[in-house]
């Protein structure tokens, strides 16, 4: 490993203001935009990495002490915290003995949300979610650096993720130890950073992932989906994705459970008389019986055409509301014959009936509501 100060070719005892017009000197020999030369770019790396030591007052204090530096009370020592930390394992990281710290780290979780149609709810559906998120860098695959070089052993600590220092104290002389601030606990520097992601490893990038949605699902609920969240830096382990689901509103239908809920509108004559129609439920036609005398508030049920039950088998009902609608409007041949049946039905004057809360009520409050 080159020396510092021969790459930039000044002595050890060398002033701040030798050292930046040494490197401004050689930077304008050396830059890719004045000297394309491939051994030129080499050496421009070498030249700014020695300079981004050797300017810095503390990483020059600390390359030119060594890896083992013995600095008693210098370098910024914490005194009684430092003390602390080398008995109760302090430090933060990169502490002494557990080695450089991994710069592949997993990545976050993300969340996104998913519409789904009620009548997907019934059986399940698939679908292709796009998702902008975190990707492996296709360039160097995760390595952070530029194609045909690799990470550098790092000339501060020797590799090794952390400073270690001798602290004199009233208990004695304690090692205690930091992480490098050069690498920052990795133990090795990367002198030339990918281009594509500039040196994370991992690209933002928009891709599609495919979706069961299983059926029963409701508004609200989150699917787990592991390894398919974001990337972690430098190609680290993905994090999850979480689907929360939102059902959108239907014009027809609403949900009580796993059960359908309907407002079926009844004419007056077919209300007296019954009959028989087929109605659109929202996997196909659906036969149902009006039986004569049906009254407004009745509910007719048929059973297992409601929604697939999500934990468990079987299907819940579709519950259909009768609404019995009176004419407003009748020609002169009709209301005679409304007022003949009047007169040969004899009904009860109209009177107040006791208040209770029917089955249709609470499906048209659901209804309306929803």
């Amino acid at each position: 490993m080159a020396d510092h100060y021969d790459v930039l070719g000044v002595q050890r005892d060398a002033s701040d203001a030798d050292i930046k017009k040494a490197y401004r000197r050689l930077a304008r020999e050396l830059h890719p935009d004045v000297n394309p030369a491939p051994e030129a770019a080499e050496r421009f790396k070498d030249v700014t990495h020695a300079y981004d030591v050797l300017s810095d007052p503390e990483q020059r204090r600390r390359y030119d002490a060594g890896p083992q530096a013995d600095s008693p009370f210098g370098g910024g020592a914490g005194g009684f915290s430092d003390i602390f930390d080398a008995f109760f394992g302090g430090g933060g990281g990169g502490g002494r003995g557990s080695g450089p710290r991994s710069r592949a780290e997993r990545g976050q979780d993300a969340l996104l949300r998913i519409d789904v149609d009620l009548d997907e709810v019934v059986f399940g559906t698939h679908k292709d979610v796009e998702v902008d998120t975190a990707v492996l860098c296709e360039t160097c695959h995760g390595s952070c650096c530029a194609p045909g070089t690799s990470p550098r052993t790092c000339d501060i600590c020797g590799g090794s993720g952390s400073i270690q220092r001798q602290v004199r104290s009233l208990l004695g002389n304690v090692v205690t130890s930091a992480p490098c601030g050069t690498c920052r606990g990795y133990g090795t520097v990367i002198p030339s950073p990918c281009p594509t992601c500039q040196g994370q490893g991992r690209v933002r990038a928009r891709r599609t992932v495919p979706v069961d949605v299983p059926a029963g699902v409701d508004s609200g609920l989150r699917l787990q989906m592991p390894g398919q969240g974001e990337v972690g830096p430098a190609g680290g382990p993905s994090g999850d994705l979480y689907l929360e689901i939102r059902v959108r509103h239907d014009d027809v239908f609403s949900r009580d459970g796993d059960d359908l809920l309907a407002t079926l509108e009844v004419a007056m004559t077919d209300a007296v008389l019954g009959t028989t129609t087929t109605i659109d439920g929202l996997d196909g036609p659906v036969e149902l019986e009006i039986r004569p005398g049906v009254q407004s508030a009745d509910v007719l049920v048929i059973k297992d055409r409601g929604i697939t039950k999500l934990r468990g088998s079987g299907r819940g009902d579709l519950r259909v509301g009768v609404q019995v609608v009176t004419p407003t409007k009748l020609s002169h041949k009709e209301r005679q014959l409304v007022e003949q049946l009047a007169k040969s039905h004899k009904a009860s004057a109209p009177q107040l009936a006791r208040f209770q809360q029917g089955m249709f009520g609470k499906l048209r409050d659901r209804f309306f509501n929803f």
